[in-house]
């Protein structure tokens, strides 16, 4: 066991009944954009293809077999939550991942799956 606090925060002693406060709510409120971000097969899919290097939307758009406006949507989904980043080239734009720290939490999941978590 470590001394780090679960998730960034000290978790309250069982017998403490005080509220959550503002600073906290904060904090479950980001993590859970994060994660609603993370929480669609298609987006999950490609923060997968992601994890192997960038990707144009193009790219994307193919092996998902999906209209490009949707493609977009789901990037866009991402990118505001923090998890990629783009980088318009002329006409194209490429995605990257920007916390490749996502993956460890990608791998904690298939743990779970397997039954190993």
């Amino acid at each position: 066991m470590t001394d780090r606090p679960l998730f960034g925060y000290v978790a309250k002693q069982q017998n403490e009944r005080s509220p959550v406060n503002k600073k906290e709510k904060a904090i479950l409120a980001a993590k859970t954009k994060v994660l609603k971000a993370l929480a669609h097969p298609a987006r999950l899919w490609m923060v997968e293809q992601l994890a192997v290097g960038e990707r144009c939307v193009c790219e994307l758009v193919d092996g998902l077999g999906l209209d490009f406006s949707t493609v977009s949507k789901h990037l866009l989904v991402l990118k505001n939550a923090g998890v990629v980043t783009d980088d318009k080239r002329g006409k194209q734009v490429f995605y990257s991942l920007k916390v490749p720290c996502v993956l460890n939490f990608m791998h904690c999941v298939e743990a779970v799956i397997k039954g190993e978590g």
